[in-house]
């Protein structure tokens, strides 16, 4: 059984620090690219940062470039993301999603992945 575990979400001031984890048991980061999404309420999940450990790359939305840093522990099995500088608009339910390596979908677009956490609530107060 494949599950994804998101946690460390929070209520953070603006110019605050949150550092999200993923806990992957089912998959491997062979095969899956691990990414990060968000959804503020009444609005589409959009892609924040993915992780792809087969081939060591890493993608950003313009939003968090220099903000937002994804890393992986692969011998936990586990993904983080950094988040420096938060803003009020990052405020959002995070999920993290599996996607497999190989996908047509690029690797910010919800619509390859097939396994989600349950999300956690990121909120940044101003």
């Amino acid at each position: 059984e494949v599950q994804l575990v998101e946690s460390g979400g929070g209520l953070v001031q603006a110019g605050g620090s949150l550092r999200l984890s993923c806990a992957a048991s089912g998959i491997t980061f062979d095969d899956y690219a691990i990414g990060w999404f968000r959804q503020a309420p009444g609005k589409e999940r959009k892609g924040v940062s993915c992780i792809s450990t087969s081939d060591a790359k890493t993608y950003y939305v313009d939003s968090v470039k220099g903000r937002f840093t994804i890393s992986s522990d692969y011998a936990k099995n586990t993904v983080y993301l950094q988040m420096n500088s938060l803003k009020p608009a990052d405020t959002a339910v995070y999920y993290c999603g599996a996607l497999p390596v190989g996908s047509i979908w690029g690797p910010l677009d919800w619509k390859g992945y097939n396994y989600w956490g349950q999300g956690t609530q990121v909120t940044v107060s101003s």
